[in-house]
């Protein structure tokens, strides 16, 4: 019996030591991996620095390739089109007006009453019709007999204005919207996905093989001109505000617009109209410099995606790319320092599976212990069991990549106020849309304090940034208030 006591206490002595060994190798090996995290962490926001001085070197550089797209005589990657839209909105256009925007494999019809600048838009309607594969492969007519006999539809359901509609026909407007996925631009699709420039015979050919099919369904609408969603935000921005200068579409794409004097384009690019200014559609999406604080991630992100070396800048700071990018760096962080767990999650290798949304959630956390990073970690990437300290990091990865995208947007609105020259001695107003920015408050609050910081208290007041009027798609409803009188004259 006391030799098994003995023997008992000696094994337990065993384990103590064993467990004690255990433990300190334990603590040493989580102190490197913590460590390792925190290295990553760091180099991370060392390479999304985007301090004043950056920013304005950034500004600078978006103004030189502005410069050098209307005087190049070759074709340089920040496209300047200028857009069919003549006049602009003054704010005084009233009355019931219909629009559609083509969004790829569906489209969203209109209806909305305006009534002056000061006034809200009321009896808005909207109805988003799902566009049949078969005829996304078919033609181009094909696909606008679909769209009329659609709009006859909802006109039919809602009334067309009687005592409108005898007296003059009025404008459709209509805005193209990018498919994020640039594989609906394939060349069998009903429509080659583009930009369209005010001497565009493409774009001509379409809007009249459009109004050749709502006149032949009886439709008492035509339409002047496709453009892209930023040039119609412009036109609701400055319906609303004769201050407005520019227009960006921050959501799972971006895009901007906005307006150059005239005799500022040189005469082999401009039009005929006599307009004195005239609305620039600017591919800011593929500005690229090599001033952009980019990373090891970033050029990742950029070798693997369908288009290489193009769409940088979209790339830093819209929507579809800022999940991504924080995917990249948790997953880096999974393999080198165990951030999950000596196993690595096998949901965190697959390619943009983190939608900026749950990125936007997860960053704006301020529950205790990080709830809801905890929920999303579990939801998206199957990771059950997650440390505090694990919560914490994926919040603050969060932080550096969005406030980097939201800075450089900013830098970006300030290039174009100072393209115009505009900064110092004139009130501008730009409109901003998109989900990006309208929902994700962090990155909205990061990208006006960015504006702020580049412009100081003497000069920041001169820049105001206003949320987009009426919502999705509403830019087309303004197009056609401004249109009507040209479609009848």
């Amino acid at each position: 019996m006391r030799k098994a006591v003995v023997v008992a206490a000696v094994t337990t002595a065993a384990i103590a030591v064993a467990t004690a060994v255990l433990w300190r190798h334990w603590k040493q090996e989580s102190g490197r991996q913590r460590r390792k995290t925190r290295r990553i962490l760091r180099k991370l926001a060392r390479d999304c620095a985007t301090p004043v001085s950056k920013l304005w070197v950034v500004a600078d550089a978006l103004v030189s390739d502005m410069n050098e797209a209307f005087t190049s005589q070759e074709t340089t990657a920040l496209n300047m089109l200028i857009s069919y839209v003549s006049p602009l909105p003054t704010g005084d256009e009233e009355g019931l007006y219909y629009g559609l925007n083509l969004r790829g494999s569906n489209f969203l019809i209109l209806r909305a009453r305006l009534e002056g600048r000061d006034k809200s838009i009321s009896e808005m309607h909207r109805e988003e019709v799902s566009i049949p594969s078969n005829v996304m492969a078919g033609t181009s007519q094909e696909l606008f007999n679909y769209i009329a006999l659609e709009l006859a539809k909802f006109i039919s359901g809602h009334g067309m204005e009687t005592n409108d509609s005898h007296d003059r026909q009025k404008a459709l407007g209509f805005i193209v919207s990018y498919p994020v996925d640039q594989a609906a631009a394939s060349s069998g699709a009903a429509i080659k996905w583009k930009s369209f420039s005010v001497n565009d015979t493409a774009g001509k050919a379409l809007a009249s093989d459009l109004n050749r099919a709502l006149e032949n369904h009886g439709v008492n609408l035509r339409v002047s001109q496709l453009v892209e969603d930023a040039v119609g935000h412009l036109a609701g921005g400055r319906y609303q505000n004769r201050n407005t200068v520019a227009a960006i579409t921050l959501g799972m794409a971006t895009a901007a617009a906005y307006v150059e004097p005239k005799q500022a384009v040189p005469e082999n690019q401009s039009s005929s109209n006599k307009q004195w200014e005239m609305v620039i559609n600017m591919d800011w999406g593929n500005f690229n410099s090599h001033h952009l604080p980019i990373t090891e991630f970033d050029k990742c992100l950029d070798a693997e995606s369908s288009n290489p070396g193009s769409r940088i800048f979209e790339k830093l700071i819209s929507g579809m790319y800022l999940g991504e990018i924080v995917r990249r760096v948790l997953l880096k962080m999974a393999q080198e320092a165990a951030l999950f767990g000596e196993e690595v999650p096998p949901k965190l290798r697959t390619p943009y599976i983190l939608r900026s949304p749950d990125m936007a959630a997860m960053h704006q956390d301020t529950s205790e212990d990080h709830e809801v990073v905890n929920e999303k970690l579990i939801g998206i990437f199957g990771i059950t069991d997650s440390t505090p300290l694990a919560r914490e990091v994926v919040a603050e990865v969060c932080d550096i990549v969005a406030e980097r995208g939201a800075r450089l947007a900013g830098a970006g609105l300030v290039g174009i106020i100072k393209k115009l020259g505009r900064i110092e001695n004139k009130k501008s107003a730009v409109t901003v849309e998109g989900g990006l920015y309208e929902h994700y408050r962090v990155f909205r609050n990061y990208m006006h304090s960015s504006v702020w910081e580049m412009l100081g208290n003497g000069l920041s007041d001169n820049i105001i940034i206003e949320n987009s009027h009426g919502g999705s798609g509403a830019g087309a409803i303004f197009l056609a208030a401004s249109q009507t009188e040209k479609v009848n004259s």
